[in-house]
């Protein structure tokens, strides 16, 4: 069946299902329960579930998530909402040291089923510590999938794969896409999650991205359409591990690579890709790999956001000074 809903509430729906499917998932955060959290992503799930299963926490990031490893190591499959992206430090202990190492260091022995779903990115006009990208700096850590999807398919479907599976997963979700509309098809998955996806083909230039820069992608495909380039556009979906060979495949196609986010271009994500296309592709590139990103500095005052985040401008100049080396 195919439904139209926003990102927000194909989370929503995604939450649910995994709920009625597996009792020993349970929600942990702040504010989840009886407000259904900031983005109202939670909605509904306390009436239905009950205060056991959507837990209304303390203003502890910390605690959150060391008593979700506890319950983990207990058998429940513990879903852990962190209001804000750049709340999460206070609990980067935790994940790094714990969550990321523990079946590792047990040998295998434990598994730590924990998702530690993050609303990232900025575009809505927060204050300070709202609208951070700390995507790279958790992919970074071995131990950890982190996947980040930018449609209401896809997040409906990748929510629930996040919550199956038995490694501890980071789900990043882009806040300014929260009330994007998209189709939903709920018999019909598509892509796995790990997967990276071509959501509009191309011969001329790659143009990779993922979350919140993924309908910026697209718009500057169809304007280059509109000059007669043809420009093919990548969503990578999942941050750790990345689908390389995906990306590899398109950019010997097209000879030439783009790669586009929010989060500052040093060292993040971006840089990875580059190195790595630029060492498996290295023949069939016609210009070197550019990145795109935000810029070295805290993230600015909302009034300054827009002249920080990449839009529409700064990717097609990028894209041109591709299509012109």
């Amino acid at each position: 069946m195919t439904s139209t809903m926003p990102l927000s509430k194909a989370i929503t729906a995604g939450l649910r299902k995994s709920m009625e499917d597996d009792p020993r998932v349970v929600l942990i955060g702040e504010d989840i329960g009886k407000l259904g959290g900031v983005f109202r992503v939670t909605e509904g799930l306390q009436k239905d579930f009950g205060e056991q299963r959507v837990i209304d926490a303390p203003l502890a990031e910390s605690g959150i998530v060391g008593t979700s490893i506890g319950m983990a190591i207990r058998g429940y499959r513990p879903v852990i909402e962190i209001q804000f992206d750049a709340f999460i430090f206070p609990a980067y202990d935790q994940i790094v040291t714990q969550v990321a190492k523990l079946h590792a260091r047990t040998g295998g022995n434990e598994n730590i089923p924990v998702v530690i779903r993050v609303p990232y990115g900025g575009g809505i006009g927060s204050p300070e510590h709202h609208s951070e990208s700390p995507e790279a700096v958790f992919a970074h850590h071995a131990g950890l999938r982190v996947i980040a999807p930018s449609t209401a398919h896809d997040a409906y479907w990748m929510i629930q794969d996040a919550i199956r599976s038995d490694d501890p997963v980071m789900f990043f979700e882009p806040k300014r896409r929260y009330w994007m509309k998209g189709d939903v098809d709920t018999d019909e998955r598509g892509p796995r999650t790990h997967s990276a996806q071509i959501v509009r083909e191309g011969t001329d230039l790659t143009l990779v991205s993922y979350g919140p820069l993924v309908p910026t992608a697209l718009d500057v495909a169809n304007a280059k359409a509109d000059e007669g380039a043809s420009v093919e556009v990548v969503d990578l979906r999942s941050l750790s591990p990345i689908d390389f060979d995906t990306v590899e495949e398109s950019v010997k196609r097209t000879g030439r690579l783009v790669v586009a986010h929010e989060a500052p271009v040093f060292l993040g994500l971006g840089a990875e890709l580059a190195a790595r296309i630029s060492e498996r592709s290295f023949f069939h590139l016609e210009a070197p790999v550019l990145r795109v990103g935000g810029f070295h500095t805290p993230y600015p005052p909302s009034k300054l956001e827009e002249h920080y985040l990449p839009d529409l401008d700064r990717i097609l100049d990028a894209v041109d000074r591709s299509l012109a080396y």
